[in-house]
């Protein structure tokens, strides 16, 4: 079996990326380069940032705009195998904003590298977006590094985890994990790059 390729995953927050795959990330992080790229806020929000990367085995890095050109400069450099970011459709207009600019950059880069192989979109909160329910049909079994997401997650103490986002984490964990029998998991759904749509055996 072929091991997992090297990931970029592009999210609007610090905290995006362990809420919606930081156990995915954590699973690919055990093989291969994972790099989180993600918008700088605060000081606080930064160092919360950096120390969940640690905890999930991943590099991370904070840039003050993630709009088309920082996305292509980001493949050109990083080249991954994968590119992960929010839905098009969002419910909100950040994770839009990101998942846009994602669409916009990618091109030309992929022309030029033949990176990222594959494209994913992630979960949203309670997997909902402006046009219904997340429609998912690649679901990763995260039971092994579930509770590493969730220390990942709950290393972001400036916003609310315990109350809020970790509750939403395990319920959509559990969710995703019981349509395919496992404890946990996390779903994505593929776009295509250029109008392709590479199969895969692993994200």
């Amino acid at each position: 079996m072929s091991v997992p390729g090297s990931v970029l995953a592009v999210m609007a927050h610090p905290d995006d990326l362990e809420l919606w795959a930081g156990g995915t990330l954590a699973l690919h992080a055990r093989h291969a380069l994972v790099t989180g790229a993600v918008r700088a806020h605060d000081s606080v929000r930064d160092a919360e940032a950096a120390a969940s990367a640690k905890v999930l085995g991943i590099g991370i890095e904070l840039h003050e705009a993630l709009d088309a050109a920082v996305i292509d400069g980001l493949i050109r450099r990083h080249r991954p195998d994968i590119l992960i970011t929010h839905p098009v459709d969002d419910v909100h207009p950040a994770h839009r904003a990101v998942a846009a600019a994602v669409l916009e950059g990618l091109p030309e880069a992929h022309i030029h590298t033949g990176s990222p192989r594959r494209l994913y979109t992630c979960d949203s909160y309670n997997s909902l977006t402006l046009n219904g329910p997340v429609n998912a049909p690649v679901i990763i079994d995260i039971t092994a590094t579930f509770e590493q997401k969730m220390r990942a997650l709950a290393a972001h103490q400036s916003q609310p985890i315990e109350d809020h986002f970790g509750p939403m984490a395990h319920n959509l964990a559990r969710l995703w994990g019981a349509r395919i029998g496992t404890e946990h998991a996390e779903a994505f759904t593929p776009l295509p790059i250029l109008g392709r749509l590479p199969g895969a055996t692993h994200l």
